[in-house]
């Protein structure tokens, strides 16, 4: 049996989050050639940003469980600049079809120094953009875009920066990195 490993990939924009696909679009497998690693979690094929995969089935499933509440920051460019009340009420909790969202951290911040996405997102003159920081405990299936929808500020992209004490910090977009278990 391989030695117990954690892989940090910096997912690119639609990369399905599995290393099959019947349908021919861009998988894990075009990315990672470590042998018998699995995503901890999913990160929507819309999405980018860090996927932990690992080879030890307890931290996969302690990562992926909701129960295990493990924190995820996110930096989400919005349409528009949301307002005190706006990040206020995403920090409190949003009232979702599937019930109320935990309170999450939230904060306005300078857009993040992060690569240029393909294709790019819409430009629109009218309308400006703005980036916030988002820490769930959460993993509902989209949530953060979601909760920012139910807010007013649609989200146009949607970056994972942290899982736990993981960061995509010093991780190309497409590239990954092996560290020991």
């Amino acid at each position: 049996m391989a030695s117990p490993c954690i892989v940090l990939f910096n997912k690119p924009f639609q990369v399905l989050s599995q290393f099959t696909d019947g349908e021919g679009r861009q998988t894990l497998k075009d990315f990672i050639d470590v042998p018998d690693v699995y995503a901890a979690g999913r990160l929507d094929r819309d999405s980018e940003g860090l996927l932990v995969l690992t080879n030890d089935g307890k931290l996969q499933h302690k990562l992926a469980h909701p129960e295990a509440k493990t924190s995820k920051t996110y930096w989400v460019q919005v349409e528009g600049e949301p307002n005190y009340a706006a990040v206020n009420s995403l920090a409190r909790g949003v009232e979702l079809k599937d019930g109320m969202t935990l309170p999450a951290k939230v904060k306005r911040i300078d857009p993040p120094p992060v690569w240029d996405r393909y294709p790019p997102v819409r430009f629109r003159q009218s309308i400006p953009t703005s980036w916030l920081s988002i820490t769930i405990t959460e993993g509902r299936n989209r949530q953060v875009r979601r909760m920012t929808a139910k807010v007013g500020h649609p989200t146009l992209r949607l970056i994972r920066y942290r899982v736990g004490s993981w960061t995509i910090d010093g991780i190309d977009n497409g590239q990954y990195l092996t560290v020991p278990l």
